[in-house]
């Protein structure tokens, strides 16, 4: 089976969207059938990809397009250029790595999107007014546009079923981000500070929904109380974004800043190196769609504490300390480090229904199906001049 797998996204420094791409290529190269994997990525973040990626082999084929950066150009080549450049590569199925403009009168093979989350709608806060506007339309025409959707995980697909109608789906299933433990390239600090300090880290974009407020007082409140080590750092790391200012702003109140460092850009064996030497993994989300730093964190051996919601139960389990968000949610979330400071490192968790195996599984058989059922002509998917004119409606 020949595979376009479409990662043209904005991002400069690695994200959870680049982070999947760069699992989903590496986990099909696992299975036999794959006769080639191509996949497509931005100049600024084609040495992203391919580091990411980590793999020799003669069926990987990383291609660099060439864009202006604008959002504008990106969602023009998605609409334009991925249908040319799909059928140039001969490819019998394209997979989207989030949702993107998707014309698929123009495509000739089946389009599968990973559905990630659905934060235009949950926390429009991460996106700001009218960007959010045009994020829902975007990724409503596409989920509707696609021949399936793979949602991580069960509380996307649940969540998905809330918003849209049964026909769409009835596209749906879930398959969990592939992620593995890692295996050889034995990264250093990425700050000298962390080296023979302890420190707690925190994976995540500055993004509402990450939280990342909340991770910065629980701090305060334990160095106030001094309930930690006085020399305890907190390590973020994350693309900044929206909340950056207002994090900052909360460093400088809390009295915390020689006791914080916000760092991005980091290479993927530096955040190992994180994961492996962190006192705990700290992950106060308000949402999520998947958890890519819990499971990271599981894997690595890392006590970890996060928020109670619904992606991180069914990802963790009753490996991670959970607290509860709302009111006293400082104190709840402080109390719950405490407890995590007090217990043994966690040896590595097994996850195998995450493994690179079991992932490749799952998607050759959804590829598989799709092609089965006939190469899907342009025909039969839904109009372009309909989905764009019921994108705003349920």
């Amino acid at each position: 089976m020949k595979l376009v797998l479409a990662a043209v996204t904005s991002n400069t420094q690695l994200s959870g969207v680049t982070r999947h791409a760069a699992n989903v290529a590496r986990c099909l190269l696992l299975h036999s059938q794959i006769e080639a994997v191509h996949v497509i990525a931005a100049p600024w973040e084609y040495a992203l990809l391919r580091d990411a990626i980590r793999v020799e082999d003669p069926r990987l084929h990383v291609h660099c397009v060439h864009l202006d950066p604008h959002h504008v150009a990106r969602n023009l080549w998605y609409w334009f250029d991925l249908p040319e450049v799909a059928a140039q590569l001969d490819a019998e199925v394209v997979h989207l790595a989030y949702p993107s403009p998707l014309n698929r009168r123009k495509m000739r093979c089946p389009a599968v999107v990973t559905v990630h989350d659905f934060y235009p709608w949950d926390i429009p806060e991460n996106f700001g007014f009218p960007k959010v506007v045009f994020n829902r339309m975007i990724q409503r025409q596409c989920m509707r546009a696609a021949d399936a959707l793979a949602c991580v995980s069960d509380s996307t697909l649940a969540r998905l079923r809330e918003l849209e109608p049964a026909r769409v789906a009835a596209k749906a299933i879930r398959i969990y981000n592939s992620v593995e433990p890692t295996r050889g390239r034995i990264g250093r600090s990425p700050a000298p500070q962390c080296r023979n300090s302890p420190f707690l880290l925190c994976v995540a974009q500055h993004r509402r929904n990450k939280n990342i407020g909340l991770a910065l007082r629980a701090l305060g409140r334990l160095l106030r109380e001094k309930s930690v080590d006085p020399g305890m750092m907190l390590l973020v790391v994350g693309i900044p974004g929206p909340e950056t200012e207002r994090l900052q702003r909360t460093i400088e109140t809390e009295r915390i800043g020689e006791n914080v460092l916000l760092l991005s850009g980091i290479s993927e064996p530096e955040l190992q190196w994180c994961y492996r030497n962190c006192e705990a993994l700290l992950a106060p989300s308000l949402m999520e769609g998947f958890g890519l730093p819990v499971a990271e964190g599981l894997l690595a051996g890392c006590r970890i504490v996060c928020s109670d919601i619904a992606p991180f139960r069914e990802l963790g389990g009753e490996q991670c300390i959970y607290f509860a968000l709302g009111e006293n949610e400082e104190e709840a979330f402080a109390a719950a480090i405490r407890k995590a400071l007090q217990q043994p490192r966690r040896g590595q968790v097994a996850l195998p229904q995450i493994s690179g195996e079991t992932i490749a599984r799952e998607y050759m058989a959804l590829y598989g199906r799709l092609v089965e059922e006939g190469e899907i002509l342009p025909g039969k998917a839904e109009k372009n001049e309909d989905q764009w004119q019921s994108v705003g409606a349920p």
